[in-house]
């Protein structure tokens, strides 16, 4: 049994791969290197199920970040119960197949429950008196223990929020690295997620994202070595590409405008009623789910959405086959944006009405993905005095809101969920050798992305070996 590192390098692109990646172009020449393609939507949990599972999402049911759930009508995004996700996952299979498999899970998603003997992912405390503590969850707990007793709290503002930067990055590599050694698991899953955020905030091609790519580059090195000096077998993946967007689609507000979209007033200010909204989406990107209450409501939001600057187009019912979206939590009508845009999750026509969530890092609040929480609201006059009181109110035990996140979407500079413009434009597979007869495959061709589980089964059983 060949040992095997699966690293996951969220937003690279084979467009990528070259001067400011000396690294990874290195690997490649003496590995394999070719594009992957994209599920729909190419989003993080949807990719990430169908590595896993070898399935599509309208197979797996992961048919984005979040969905309204079925039985309950309420919206719900970035949850990790591996559960969620039908298909066997590789590992399972691999316990099966291969005696004494053994495997280690870190911050993919869909992580909790995994049937995996080591385990690490974000998950918060959240008190009764409303404070959210940051934390991870770990399988078993003295895993996560004895990291964090090594390497320090996982930086969690550096994983999320408007610090994300390299540190969330460089805290997963070295307890990768850690667990690699002291472990040394079949195979080990490990997330590295930091070139996306600045892809997000600035774009692809800013000279700001392109430091980001070096620092990847760097930390890939690493690992890189680490394999080879341990006789392990990598491979590396992307879920996506990023393309450079201008164009903030307000697609909850439209369909508010039309008289399908129904709000609560609480004393927090305007929140989504998804009970009596005739038709609202869920924003997932450069894809959104529109759910509605009737036939006669998919007609009129379906109006709304032909009409609607920035779609792309839609498709509705049965016709979500032709998407690969045909199931039961996807949106009753599905949207693609437009080359260049992106749906928000916005619904409220008055920034005094907007609610309390809108200005925080509240993932699990917002019926939607949020980039804007990758920004400080730049109106802010002292940022940094604002979050110095906030933390003082922390302290004392008083209650308090960590607003500083803009409600201006216009900030945003890259995004993703839509197909790819071209195949070095989307995900890509690399690998320490290559595969297939001969051993040529992959090196020229289209690898689908649905054929990274048994790729990983073949390498861990030494099936690719000349």
């Amino acid at each position: 049994m060949n040992p095997v590192l699966l690293l996951d390098l969220v937003g690279l692109t084979a467009r990528l791969i070259g001067e400011h990646t000396p690294r990874l172009a290195a690997f490649a020449r003496e590995g394999a290197m070719a594009p992957m393609s994209a599920v729909l939507p190419a989003v993080t949990c949807s990719a990430q199920a169908t590595m896993l599972t070898g399935l599509t999402p309208q197979e797996h049911g992961a048919v984005g970040n979040g969905w309204r759930d079925p039985a309950t009508m309420e919206t719900a995004l970035w949850r990790q119960s591996n559960r969620l996700v039908t298909g066997e996952k590789v590992y399972e299979t691999a316990k099966k197949q291969i005696p004494g498999f053994t495997s280690a899970k870190l911050f993919w998603w869909w992580n909790m429950g995994a049937a995996v003997d080591w385990s690490i992912t974000p998950r918060p405390f959240y008190c009764a008196d409303g404070l959210k503590i940051l934390a991870t969850y770990s399988a078993p707990t003295e895993f996560g223990n004895q990291l964090e007793g090594e390497l320090g709290a996982f930086p969690f503002f550096g994983f999320w929020g408007p610090k994300a930067d390299i540190s969330s990055t460089r805290w997963i590599s070295d307890a990768c690295l850690r667990t690699l050694e002291n472990e040394r698991p079949s195979l080990t899953l490990a997330y590295l997620p930091h070139l996306d955020y600045s892809f997000q905030r600035h774009g692809p091609e800013d000279p700001r994202s392109l430091i980001a790519l070096r620092e990847l580059d760097g930390i890939f090195g690493e690992l890189w070595d680490a394999c080879q000096r341990l006789d392990i077998e990598l491979i590396a993946v992307s879920e996506y590409g990023i393309d450079p967007v201008d164009t903030p689609v307000h697609i909850n507000r439209a369909l508010r405008s039309a008289g399908l979209l129904e709000v609560r007033q609480s004393p927090r200010g305007e929140e989504l009623d998804v009970f009596a909204s005739r038709a609202f989406a869920l924003a997932d990107h450069q894809l959104a789910h529109v759910y509605t209450r009737s036939s006669r409501d998919g007609e009129a939001a379906a109006e709304v959405l032909s009409q609607l600057k920035g779609v792309d187009g839609f498709w509705r019912g049965p016709e979500r086959q032709e998407i690969g979206l045909d199931h039961p939590r996807a949106g009753d009508l599905v949207a693609i944006s437009s080359v260049g845009a992106w749906f928000t999750y916005y619904y409220w026509l008055d920034e005094t009405s907007r609610p309390d969530f809108a200005t925080t890092v509240d993932i699990h609040s917002k019926p939607g993905y949020d980039p804007c929480e990758l920004f400080v609201d730049p109106a802010l006059g002292l940022p940094a005095l604002r979050v110095a009181r906030r933390l003082m109110q922390k302290k004392l035990g008083m209650r308090y809101l960590m607003d500083l996140i803009p409600t201006d979407a216009s900030l945003v500079g890259g995004s993703h969920g839509r197909p790819p413009r071209s195949p070095e434009d989307g995900p890509v597979f690399l690998a320490s050798r290559p595969f297939g007869k001969h051993n040529r495959e992959p090196n020229g061709k289209m690898v689908e992305m649905t054929s990274i589980k048994d790729r990983i089964l073949q390498l861990l059983q030494s099936e690719c070996r000349p």
